[in-house]
This record gives C-alpha cells, structure tokens and sequence, in this order.
C-alpha cells in the first residue's frame, strides 16, 4: 500500500522528484486530457438528412456516420474528439466537439464531405525498370572491380576507408564494413565457409573475392573468441552488390466501382468450412456490370477497396462476377473481423449528407482555464473541510480516513494522466470534476459508515481489532448497496447520456470504485497495521467512545 501510494503520488505530482530529471521528465509527460470546456475548441452541431435512406437502415447508417467522422477529424489532428448523434425534436443531429483546434474552417470542410468507398484495380508501373542488358553489363563489371579492391586491402589501404568509399552494403558501410561478432551459420554458405575457413588467419583478408547471391564480398578477420559452440568471428566486409530489377511500382486506378453501387454487405460463412467467416456484397444493376467487367479483366488480381483514400482491403479476384453478388473470404481470423470490414464498407455505401452547421460555438480556452482554476479551487477547500471535519470528530479514525482520502485523490488524478495511453481514455471536463468531487464525498460516507458502526463495537466492550473487524464486516452491505446504485444509474448515464453528462457519469463510476477499495481495503489494512496494545490505553485518542453499563 506503502509502494502504491507513493507511486500515485509521483504520477499525479512528480514535481516532487524535479530533482531527477529522468524520472521528472518521464512523469511529466503523463498529462490529463482536457475537454473541450477547459481547453477551449468549437462545438459544432450539424443535421442529418436521412432522406435518402432507407428506415431499415437509418441506425446503421447514423453509426456509420458518426464514425466515419472520428476517423477523419482524427486524421486531421484532433486527438479523440467527441461525436455524437441527439435528437432534437423529430431531427437527428450530428454533434462534433473539438478541442484544441485552430483551424476551424479546414475542420468543417473534412466534415462535410460524403464518406467515399471506391473499388479500384492495381496498376504495374514499369517504369523503373532496367534493361537486362544493362543489368548483365554491370554485374559483369563489379567481379573485376571486387578484385581492384581487394587488391588494394592486401596492399595495405585502409580497409575501413575502402569500406565507406566502396560499400553496397547500408548496414555496414559507415561503420568500415564492421559486421560485429558472428557465429557459424548465420551468414549465407558460402561467405560462412569463408569467415570460418581455419587457414584464415585473424588480422589478415581473405585471399579471394567471395561470391554470395548478395554480390562479390571482400573479408577481413579482425579476431577469433571462444571455441566449439561459443565459437564466434569479430569481421567486417565490402560488398559490391549485385544489380538487380528493382520491384515494379503498384498504383490503384479508378474503376467507376463506388459505395454508391453496393446496395448490401453483411457478415456470412464459407460453404465449404462453416467456421469460417466470409463478407457477402451485393451491388445494384449499374455496379452489377461494372462489377463483371472488372473481375473478367482482373482475374488472379487483387481490386482494392478505399475508403476516403485509405485502403482497408485488398481481395483477389477468383473468377468472373456476372451476377451482382462477391464474396470475400480467406483473410477472416475471426468473425470480428469480418464485421470491421462489413462496417467499413457500410460507412462508404451508406452517404448521408451534411451541409453547414445549424449550431455552432467557439469556447475560449482562457474562461475555460478559469472555470478550472474555480473548480480546482472549490474542490481543495471542500476536501480540506472534510479532512478537518473526520479528524475532530472521529479522532485517530479520522485522520486514517484523511489519510486515505489523500491517498484516493492521488489515484484518481494517476489514473487520468495514464488513462490516454489506454484504449479508455477519460477526458477531464467540469462535469467530471463535479463527478470526482462527488465520489470524493461518497468515499467519506463509506468511512463514516465504517467508523459509526465501530464504535457501536466499542460501546459492547469488543477489544479494538475486534470492533474493526466487526464494524468492516457490518457497515460493508450497506456500503456496497449505496455504491453499486450509484454505479447502476451511472452505466445508465453513460448508454443514453452525451456529451458532458456521459463524461460525469463515467468518472463518477471510476471514483465510486475506486473510493471503495480506499475505504473498504486501504483504511482497514492501515489500521489493522497501527492499532494495537497502546490504542486500548488511549481509546480517547482513538475515538470519542463511552462504554455501554452493559458491556461494562
């Protein structure tokens, strides 16, 4: 607990260790991701015109929508943007916070635009290629040019100087041909053969070009260590490489195939293994054809899917499709898989315009730095209070309690500066702060519970870790009932909540956990730890107590 503390501690305050700047830095860039209304950006809210759609398929199509859109503003820069669909009367509205943007103008522009799913067929650019005459003519010049190089090692030149003049080999070169420690088996045949050759001699260049299907190599042994198995060889080259084709250029060309065309995608299973999992697409009567000729001029190649100029698939072609329907299979591990396609596809083929915003608000980042300034401020001063009110009034207790409602704070500030760098990130809003500050007062009711029943322990003349565990034992279902309401109406919150109501609800239910394991297991541990013999002595210190005449 000791060890946990303080490393809650560090994370949410490593000014402490400003002294070491290692650890200072490190720490340092652990932030906590502020929302919109405390870093200031633009609330945009856009309406939907689902028209065009049909109703089977209009909540499929706003999913669609809103992730299409967190795809593009991410790409644009903006780090986890909130997006959102609400309705407003009989309207569905798109809502799109983003904070820390500048730019706002280029941001609604990427908005705007209609997803985009294209089928695109693979294009060979030869353009690059050599002529094999040439080809033939330079890897019939380099053996006599290996052999003028070697000629010069053996003369005396520097090897490594030769190595960076000479070199083909980008790994070594810089570094004078040093290859490092090698052992048996790790080079190609034929330079092992000659690395390991017992007449080659440590300090001397091995007296013939060795050619491997790499090119012509130049060896120098610079030393010899272990023996038998641990036998390793300290070497350096010089490689004139072969000249080899260099790989063909691929592009992707327009093939008029779009999202347009693709009237459904859905998830299916191969005929021949039902286990597994395959994308079943059906186009309309225009995509029908295009869809034929296609496939009969590309058969044995791959047609690539994009979407908004990124592929996410790239499936070969088996056979000609006359009739409309292609299935994808072969690339699926799992069903999730398949869905992740189905979903892209259903992005693109699925357009839903949007036009100007309807609503629109810049937030200042300055009254939003004020407003958790306030915040900030408030939530010290009602921290500091309860701190103050638990020690007066239950004594020893209360300052355990104190203690771990600081140690509670460093956590929950410790899980929202690590919480980006996982696939749940928590963004701090006021609306989370109030939710904080909340579940700040709930940990203090655990420990009130606690601490009550207790002392009805004490009152039946229980020695003190005695009454602990019984006031633990007996305050727990009430404790666990309040918390786990709470956490209920939260995850309610958060299924039919937006935007800062899904942000309070979500940190309330990270504070009520958390609250629960300070007051349920982190109280209990420190004071099974501390109290003892002396705390009997001195129950005034530990609690304001007065025995019942029974228990007496």
């Amino acid at each position: 607990m000791i060890l946990l503390a303080l490393a809650a501690g560090l994370v949410s305050y490593p000014r402490a260790v400003a002294r070491i700047p290692r650890v200072y830095d490190a720490l340092n860039k652990l932030q906590i991701k502020q929302g919109l209304d405390l870093q200031g950006g633009f609330h945009l809210e856009y309406k939907v015109d689902l028209s065009q759609v049909e109703s089977g398929k209009r909540a499929e199509a706003l999913q669609a929508l809103q992730s299409i859109i967190e795809h593009r503003v991410n790409a644009f820069g903006v780090s986890e943007p909130l997006v959102y669909i609400k309705k407003s009367g009989a309207d569905e509205v798109l809502v799109v916070e983003l904070a820390g943007v500048k730019d706002i103008n280029q941001a609604k522009e990427i908005i705007r635009e209609t997803p985009l799913l294209e089928f695109k067929e693979e294009k060979i650019d030869a353009s690059n290629q050599i002529p094999q005459d040439v080809l033939d003519k330079l890897n019939a010049q380099a053996p006599a040019k290996a052999a003028d190089i070697l000629k010069q090692a053996q003369g005396g030149a520097d090897f490594a100087q030769l190595a960076k003049d000479n070199s083909q080999d980008p790994g070594s070169k810089d570094n004078g041909g040093d290859l490092g420690l090698v052992k048996s088996g790790e080079m190609v045949p034929e330079f092992n053969k000659a690395l390991f050759d017992p007449n080659f001699k440590d300090g001397t260049i091995y007296p013939t070009v060795v050619e491997t299907q790499f090119g012509w190599h130049i060896l120098k042994k610079i030393a010899t260590t272990g023996s038998g198995d641990t036998l390793q060889v300290h070497a350096a080259h010089i490689l004139i490489a072969k000249a080899t084709q260099p790989a063909p250029k691929t592009t992707y060309i327009d093939t008029g195939l779009t999202g347009k065309n693709l009237k459904n995608s859905s998830v299916g299973f191969s005929s021949q293994a039902l286990s597994e999992p395959t994308v079943n697409l059906e186009f309309d009567a225009k995509g029908t054809k295009l869809l034929a000729d296609i496939s009969q001029r590309n058969i044995g190649k791959p047609l690539a899917i994009f979407l908004d100029g990124q592929i996410v698939e790239a499936p070969t072609v088996r056979s000609a499709l006359t009739d409309g329907r292609a299935e994808i299979s072969g690339g699926f591990k799992t069903v999730a898989d398949a869905q992740a396609l189905v979903k892209s596809l259903n992005e693109g083929s699925l357009p839903i315009p949007i036009g100007n915003p309807i609503y629109e608000q810049h937030v200042d980042a300055s009254l939003g730095q004020a407003s958790l300034a306030s915040s900030l401020k408030a939530g010290a001063i009602g921290l500091a209070i309860v701190l103050l009110f638990m020690i007066i009034y239950y004594r020893y207790l209360g300052l355990v309690a104190a203690m771990a409602l600081l140690i509670y704070t460093a956590l929950m500030v410790a899980i929202f500066k690590i919480s980006p760098l996982t696939p749940w990130g928590i963004t701090f809003t006021l609306s989370g702060i109030a939710g904080f500050i909340l579940s700040i007062g709930m940990a203090v009711d655990a420990n009130v519970l606690i601490f009550e029943r207790t002392k009805e322990e004490f009152r039946r003349g229980r020695d003190i870790l005695a009454a602990v565990d019984e006031g633990f034992k007996r305050a727990w279902p009430s404790i666990r009932d309040g918390n786990f309401s709470t956490i209920l109406t939260s995850l309610i919150l958060v299924w039919v909540g937006t935007g800062f109501v899904k942000g309070f609800a979500i940190i309330l239910i990270t504070g009520v956990v958390m609250s629960m394991f300070t007051a349920i297991v982190l109280v209990k541990i420190i004071l099974k730890f501390t109290l003892g013999k002396w705390a009997e002595d001195r129950m005034w210190l530990i609690a304001r107590v007065k025995k019942n005449k029974e228990a007496k």
